[in-house]
């Protein structure tokens, strides 16, 4: 009988964990999909899709979606860095949690709509990087802080919770193989494309 006991409440304790990490991927995004809709048709940016960065969610799962206007869909995702924020002040929870700052030399995330401008040269990943330019007072100082999306090696390709991915210096950095993807779609934009931080 205690055999029967302890088996269920280590199946329950399973359960409700899985549960839990379900819950954390199905996020409820539409005010979220709708608003990015209307920004890109008000602002002239492309109206096929844009980029969302979740940054709520564990670093380990993926939490960089490409959704698609025209299917209502998420037809791309996978892991990406947030920043360790640890230059300005001591920062003892830098894996589990992004901290936002936009100031100068703080290596932290900044939360925001950003858009994706001119393809330059990285020293990093597949050696293409992306500048963005933040658009709210949030990210505005994106450009000096040299915040870019680019790959790094460093990165995994599939999800690894309850792993973290590694810490940028406040960069969203992808695989190298999900930049062969972005950068793809990128290069056949002919209108700027939203990126969008939330936390």
């Amino acid at each position: 009988m205690l055999f029967k006991i302890v088996v269920f409440s280590v199946l329950n304790f399973i359960s409700c964990n899985i549960a839990t990490d379900s819950a954390v991927k199905k996020t409820n995004y539409t005010s979220t999909h709708s608003e990015a809709k209307a920004f890109c048709k008000k602002e002239k940016f492309n109206e096929a899709y844009y980029f969302l960065v979740d940054l709520s969610i564990h670093s380990g799962k993926n939490r960089f979606f490409v959704y698609d206007f025209k299917t209502n869909k998420v037809v791309a995702e996978n892991l990406v860095t947030h920043g360790s924020c640890d230059v300005l002040s001591a920062n003892d929870t830098k894996w589990e949690k992004a901290k936002m700052s936009n100031s100068n030399d703080s290596h932290c995330s900044a939360k925001g709509k950003y858009k994706i401008g001119k393809r330059d040269y990285s020293s990093w990943g597949i050696k293409v990087k992306y500048w963005l330019h933040g658009l709210e007072k949030s990210n505005d100082n994106s450009v000096n802080r040299v915040v870019v999306l680019h790959s790094w090696s460093a990165v995994s390709n599939k999800e690894i919770y309850p792993k973290f991915s590694p810490l940028s210096w406040g960069c969203p950095a992808v695989s190298d193989d999900f930049m062969q993807i972005l950068d793809e779609k990128l290069q056949k934009s002919d209108k700027p494309v939203l990126l969008w931080i939330v936390d």
